[in-house]
């Protein structure tokens, strides 16, 4: 059976989004749609869909529409997000409300989850119910993550738990439901798919603690992004959390000091906060912790019942997207 490098089916699912049909009328709700998938990305979600099909069948082309219909719900998420956050670049590029408008974008992006939906469908009858129901218990589950997130920039006593379960919504649930609907669309085993469900779960958990923890302890030129930005707007990251949870006396006090005020010198309030959390070891709890998930994951994948020659590309997915050598 030939198996398929990430790159390979990188390119693959490329040039299929470049030939959807987006030139049509009206070009104020097709354009925006285009404009955002041009914006590129890694295509993470669709080459784990393809890849977990890879494990079990060869002909990765018939399941293509539905890997472009992960991307580009994953990219309707985006834009929304967007407009909620009021950003004003997305991967380098103005976001779409800027360049259009904010109606233009929810509009668009409503289209855009449309689209992933009859993308998604077009697959054989006996895999429809399937597909839909692991397809639509994650996209809900998104925007219940998406709603913890919001939520908890309110609050200032969310927990680690209540922490986890949000990313585990906003982030890991597509990663893993890109495996899980590969592998059925493939006829894996249940306990196959299951099995590759969680291990994109526990990886995607490990991805966004990692995340945090690069947010303060990045390089800059290696991460893509200035370090502090997470500090700087006061967002509920494991870091943050995990240090309201265990700072005491001044500790506390400074804390809640910089997280009150306003009007700041941003290199003041990084380098004030990064202290705290050096004084409290916060980077090396998190570092524990996407140590713990990273190998969950692993295990995970081991567990699928076949050779692991066969897994390495994904185990290769894994250590790529956490930067690991092993």
């Amino acid at each position: 059976m030939k198996s398929y490098t990430a790159s390979q089916l990188l390119n693959k699912i490329n040039a299929y989004l470049e030939q959807m049909p987006y030139s049509r009328p009206p070009q104020g709700l097709y354009a925006p749609i285009s404009y955002e998938l041009s914006l590129g990305g890694k295509r993470i979600r669709p080459v784990l869909m393809l890849m977990a099909y890879n494990l079990y069948k060869e002909d990765i082309d018939t399941i293509l529409p539905q890997a472009a219909g992960l991307e580009t719900y994953h990219n309707h998420t985006l834009l929304h997000d967007d407009v909620m956050d009021k950003a004003d670049m997305r991967r380098g590029k103005p976001t779409v409300h800027n360049v259009w408008s904010e109606n233009a974008a929810i509009l668009s992006g409503d289209a855009m989850l449309i689209l992933a939906y009859r993308l998604m469908t077009d697959c054989p009858d006996d895999k429809l119910k399937g597909v839909l129901d692991i397809f639509t218990q994650t996209t809900m589950e998104i925007c219940e993550g998406q709603q913890w997130d919001m939520e908890f920039e309110k609050r200032q006593d969310v927990t680690v738990d209540e922490y986890m379960e949000m990313i585990r919504l906003k982030t890991s649930v597509l990663l893993a439901a890109a495996l899980k609907i590969g592998a059925y669309l493939a006829g894996a085993p249940r306990e196959d798919a299951e099995k590759l469900y969680d291990f994109g779960v526990k990886i995607g958990l490990a991805f966004q603690l990692q995340d945090d923890f690069l947010d303060v302890y990045g390089d800059p030129k290696v991460f893509g992004k200035n370090i502090g930005g997470d500090i700087l707007c006061n967002k509920k990251t494991y870091m943050l959390i995990t240090a309201l949870s265990q700072a005491k006396g001044t500790q506390r006090a400074e804390l809640d000091k910089w997280l009150g005020t306003y009007e700041y010198v941003p290199e003041e309030k990084i380098a004030a906060v990064t202290r705290i959390y050096n004084e409290l070891g916060i980077g090396t709890l998190c570092e524990q912790m996407i140590d713990a998930y990273y190998a969950q994951g692993l295990s995970a994948l081991e567990s699928v019942s076949l050779p692991a020659e066969q897994k390495e590309v994904l185990r290769k997915m894994a250590c790529g997207l956490m930067n690991r050598k092993v």
